[in-house]
């Protein structure tokens, strides 16, 4: 038998709390992990005093993760978050700090006001994603659609550059954060809570509680659709997103070449399981025509996602030339989208598609 992530769910999630549900109902496990003969999770609890009536629980589920074929080691690490002191009377409550652990709660949560939450995804990185994330969220906001742009690629956030947003955002209360707003939309990334070019270095119970946290404690507004700018791969945000939202459904964005859509299948993959729909993928980089000669030219191939989606039964939703304007319009923070052209014509289609198809 092959030890995974569900067999260690399996296993574990019987197991009795003292107050009575099982460690499966509670959802406490974080950070999961199952590398060659080691297993590595976090139990999420809410004080200190209930990681502390955890022990017998760890020990149970150490004994039986032990007892399955090839396992050697079993870390459990138990986590509460530290109790914040009030702030004294006539002070301002402390500042907001993102990063800090999830806090619990039962299941996706919708968020206020808004009507369509749409994750945008990749197998790998290189493929475009966050750039056709601002670009398509300025051609939604052109079709007079109330837009949110979530970056959530926290190892690599690059919308504030994108959208040509900068600044801190205001917490008043030091509870809800106001997002930025940037041609027509309403923008947040974990990338203007840092200093340009400061890396993040979180294990998986703060990237959770980043998420959460950009989800459901800034004042979005009321909104059409929030797309979110997903870190390539299949990793804690994706997971921790699926589990914290109702998310509507996933788009997956693939450059033509084998390579990209072997990484897209297993993207495609992991929102199944998630129970996310998938509602279709994008050709991105699929032509490039020469600015000199006219001459079309196909650099990663051309086809090959509008091929996979018909055999995976999924929408095609486009294509998406490669040229010069965009990365130049994204390096300004002015996205291509919001002007003319071959490329911004074929974001304003993606957008009406999406539109006409009932998501904004």
């Amino acid at each position: 038998m092959t030890v995974d992530r569900e067999v260690v769910l399996r296993e574990i999630s019987k197991i009795a709390l003292p107050g009575g549900e099982t460690l499966g109902q509670a959802d406490l496990v974080r950070a999961l992990a199952v590398e060659d003969d080691t297993i590595r999770f976090v139990l999420e609890v809410g004080s200190a005093e209930a990681a502390r009536e955890l022990a017998p629980v760890e020990a149970e589920a150490r004994r039986r993760l032990l007892a399955l074929p090839g396992i050697a080691h079993v870390h459990i690490v138990t986590t509460a978050p530290a109790a914040r002191p009030a702030a004294p009377a006539g002070k301002a409550a402390p500042s907001l700090k993102i990063g800090g652990h999830p806090t619990a709660q039962a299941g996706p949560q919708p968020i206020p006001g808004v009507r369509h939450i749409i994750a945008i995804g990749s197998g790998k990185g290189g493929v475009g994603k966050s750039t056709v994330t601002s670009n398509l969220a300025v051609a939604m906001a052109k079709a007079g659609r109330k837009v949110g742009l979530l970056d959530a690629d926290i190892y690599g956030p690059s919308q504030p550059r994108m959208m040509g947003v900068s600044g801190r955002p205001a917490s008043p209360d030091g509870q809800r954060i106001e997002p930025l707003h940037a041609h027509g939309v309403t923008v947040m990334s974990i990338g203007l809570m840092l200093k340009e070019g400061e890396a993040v270095v979180w294990r998986g119970p703060m990237l959770m509680g980043a998420i959460q946290q950009m989800l459901q404690q800034v004042n979005w507004g009321k909104l059409d659709v929030l797309l979110i700018d997903l870190p390539p791969g299949t990793g804690d945000v994706q997971l921790s997103l699926c589990q914290k939202a109702a998310v509507t459904g996933a788009i997956i964005v693939s450059t033509p070449q084998d390579v990209a859509l072997l990484d897209a299948r297993r993207a495609i993959d992991m929102f199944r399981k998630l129970k996310a729909p998938v509602l279709g993928l994008i050709e991105n980089m699929s032509s490039y025509v020469c600015p000199r000669c006219g001459h079309e030219a196909h650099l990663f191939g051309h086809g090959g996602v509008a091929t996979e989606a018909e055999a995976l039964g999924l929408p095609f939703l486009g294509e998406l030339p490669l040229e010069l304007d965009v990365r130049l319009a994204g390096d300004s923070g002015r996205p291509v989208a919001l002007g003319e052209g071959v490329t911004a014509q074929a974001y304003a289609r993606l957008a009406d598609r999406l539109v006409k198809g009932g998501i904004g």
